[in-house]
Formats: C-alpha cells, sequence, structure tokens
C-alpha cells in the first residue's frame, strides 16, 4: 500500500515494512496493536482479523467467515456495547491490579473492571446523567466499593446501604427505650405523688388556710392521675409504635442482602468465564499465527489443513468468548437493574422511617404540653383558695368556735 490513514491510537507499519509483502486488497489498511502484532481492518465493512487478507496464489485469504463478525460501531464502540478494536483485543492489553482490570484497544483505554464490575475509563469515558439528579439519590451514587476503615478489603456500595437502613432500625429501637425509660419515671413519679398525697401532716391545720393545704394534697393526687395517664399514652401512642415498626425490617434486609449479594457472585463467575475464554482465544490465535508463519516458509497440505483447523478452533474460541461476554453483560444489567430498584426501596424506606419517628415524637411532646395544661389545672384550685386565706376570718372563726368567755379579769377591791 502506498500510503495509510492514521486511525486514533492505531501505529501504522514501520516505513517499508508493508511493502515487503504482498499489497492488501482494495478497502484494507493493516495496523500494529501496543503490542506490536499487526492487525487488518476493513475499512468498508468495519471487519478485523489477524490474517492478512490476500486474493494472491499461496498466500490464505481471509474468508469473511474467519473474520472478526463484530456489528459496525457507533461512537467507537459496537452496537452490543463492546469497544471496538481489533478481534477480541480485549484481551491484548490487559493489565491486572488487585481487583482493577484495564482493558483497551490499539492505543485507548475503554473501559475497566474493578472486582468484576465494568466501568467505563475515566480518561475516556463519556458524560453520565444521574439518574436522579438534584436528589442526591441511594441508586447514584453507591456503585463502587469502598475500602474498608479496618483495612481488611472492600465493602460494597449496597453494604453501606443496609448498614446504614440496620443503624435506622437500631436507633429506632434506642428511641424506644429512651421512651420507656421516660414512661417509667413518669409511673414512680405518679406513684410517689399519690403516696404523699395521703401523708397525715399538717392534717389539723384549720381554717382558710386548713382548707387550702387539703387542696395543696388533693391536688398531688390530680396530678399523679395526670401523669399516670401521660404514662400510658406515651407507650401506647409512642413507645409500642416505635418498637413495633417494621417489626421484621432486619429479617427482611437480610433478604435483599443476599439477593444482591446472590447477583453479585454471579457476575463474578460470568466474569471468570469470560477471563477463560479470553485466554482460550489468545492461545488459538497465538497457534493460528505460527501455523500461518510455517506456510509461508514451506507450502505444504499437511500445513495448509492444520492452518484450516487452527482457524476453526480460533473461529470457535472467538464465538465463545463472544457468547461469554454476553453472558456476563447479562449479568450486569440483572445486577444494574436490580441495584437500581432496590437502593430506591431501601431510600423510600429510610423517608417512611425518618418521617414517622418524627411524628411521634411530635406526639410525644404535644402529650407532653397536654400533661403540663392538665398539671396547671390541678393547682388552679389551690391558687383560688391560697388568695382566700384570711387570718383575721380564720381567727374568728376559731375564736367563735372555741371562745371560753368574752368577759375579762377585773381588779380585786379591799
Amino acid at each position: 500500500m502506498s500510503s495509510y490513514s492514521r486511525k486514533p491510537g492505531m501505529v501504522p507499519p514501520p516505513p517499508g515494512e508493508e511493502s515487503q509483502t504482498v499489497i492488501l486488497p482494495p478497502g484494507w489498511q493493516s495496523y500494529l496493536s501496543p503490542q506490536g502484532r499487526r492487525y487488518y481492518v476493513n475499512t468498508t465493512t468495519n471487519e478485523t482479523t489477524w490474517e492478512r487478507p490476500s486474493s494472491s496464489p499461496g498466500i490464505p485469504a481471509s474468508p469473511g467467515s474467519h473474520r472478526s463478525s463484530l456489528p459496525p460501531t457507533v461512537n467507537g464502540y459496537h452496537a452490543s456495547g463492546t469497544p471496538a478494536h481489533p478481534p477480541e483485543t480485549a484481551h491484548m492489553s490487559v493489565r491486572k491490579s488487585t481487583g482493577d482490570s484495564q482493558v483497551r484497544g490499539p492505543g485507548r483505554l475503554h473501559y475497566r473492571q474493578i472486582n468484576c464490575v465494568t466501568f467505563p475509563h475515566p480518561d475516556t469515558m463519556p458524560e453520565q446523567q444521574l439518574l436522579k439528579p438534584t436528589e442526591w439519590s441511594y441508586c447514584d451514587y453507591f456503585w463502587a466499593d469502598k475500602k474498608d476503615p479496618q483495612g481488611n478489603g472492600t465493602v460494597a456500595g449496597f453494604e453501606l446501604l443496609l448498614q446504614k437502613q440496620l443503624k435506622g432500625k437500631q436507633m429506632q429501637k434506642e428511641m424506644s427505650e429512651f421512651i420507656r425509660e421516660r414512661i417509667k419515671i413518669e409511673e414512680d413519679y405518679a406513684k410517689n405523688l399519690a403516696k404523699l398525697s395521703q401523708n397525715s401532716l399538717a392534717s389539723q391545720e384549720e381554717g382558710s388556710l386548713g382548707e387550702a393545704w387539703a387542696q395543696v394534697k388533693k391536688s398531688l393526687a390530680d396530678e399523679a392521675e395526670v401523669h399516670l395517664k401521660f404514662s400510658a399514652k406515651l407507650h401506647s401512642e409512642v413507645e409500642k409504635p416505635l418498637m413495633n415498626f417494621r417489626e421484621n425490617f432486619k429479617k427482611d434486609m437480610k433478604k435483599c442482602d443476599h439477593h444482591i449479594a446472590d447477583l453479585r457472585k454471579q457476575l463474578a463467575s460470568r466474569y471468570a468465564s469470560v477471563e477463560k475464554a479470553r485466554k482460550a482465544l489468545t492461545e488459538r490465535q497465538r497457534d493460528l499465527e505460527m501455523k500461518t508463519q510455517q506456510l509461508e516458509i514451506k507450502l505444504s497440505n499437511k500445513t495448509e489443513e492444520d492452518i484450516k483447523k487452527a482457524r476453526r478452533k480460533s473461529t470457535q474460541a472467538g464465538d465463545d468468548l463472544m457468547r461469554c461476554v454476553d453472558l456476563y453483560n447479562q449479568a450486569q444489567s440483572k445486577w444494574f437493574e436490580e441495584m437500581v430498584t432496590t437502593t430506591l426501596e431501601l431510600e423510600r424506606l429510610e423517608v417512611e422511617r425518618v418521617e414517622m419517628i418524627r411524628q411521634h415524637l411530635c406526639q410525644y411532646t404535644q402529650l407532653r404540653h397536654e400533661t403540663d395544661m392538665f398539671n396547671q389545672s390541678t393547682v388552679e384550685p389551690v391558687d383560688q383558695l391560697l388568695r382566700k386565706v384570711d387570718p383575721a376570718k380564720d381567727r374568728e372563726l376559731w375564736v367563735r368556735e372555741h371562745k371560753t368567755g368574752s368577759i375579762r379579769p377585773v381588779d380585786m377591791e379591799i
């Protein structure tokens, strides 16, 4: 070929190298992968192949059935969602680190795998719109795994959401226990007030002051009744609803956790199958390339037959890889859908829990205000009687009742 049109990330052959081989058929271009391995692209059909296409005698052509059957590309990706690169080149350049695989076609990264989940690579990823913009929704921010603060591996984003839910349930339980302690205090207080109201101290006080004092003691009994009613309402209208709200919540969360975990395990299994199929394809292609080189050195019927067999095995390995990738993508799509659905449900449950607690705490404050009003009503009769206390009147009444005589003594006369 006299010239090469450079594609982004594709390396043209060294000068003069292609001229030593047979000229490519019209529409075919030759490129080198980053590892230095040559592959061929049909610029008309977008077909890719490791084998040099040629119609010259003695040089094996690349029949369409043995080229890559990947569909045309759209914005750098095939319609199936796989990056556009040489046939199954994802295995060409896989740099593995702990839980992180970066996969690329010639010259540029397309996506990476982190703990068996495929993410777009930060350098090439298109802009992603949030599923629920401006809402800080769970379904938008918990796709990746997070390092465990204790350094014991990673924690899945979904696991963090579950931990928050279970913590919320625990907080709700502790609030219920707090209200129970408040009820106990009210009950003890009411019992002590009732007991004190029966105390006989100062019971012999007389007059209007004696009446006021008697009302003070009666008000204690009335106040005790108010606090008993307050404690009973706290139990039925605050403590019990808090305790019984989503009684099986923890069990339901475990079911939810197991469901998502099972989907994640299935995804990991599919990923392992993809890697195994990718390795098998690499070996088949290496074998085919070696046999093709042997044919170029020396023609023989046996070598041609070996090439045909190797080509069939390579094609089958490619089909197996595509099938495994398809199954992996299906598993990841299922996990994605369940993650969105479940995180939105967790979000709804959290809003419902917070609103329920808010309403019952408002009920607590309302009952408290009512108790204060009832307590005030028990004191009002005391206030009224205290305002009527009249020492002069009390003296008159007491004198009238207890007088012994109004005639005063006089001096003795001689």
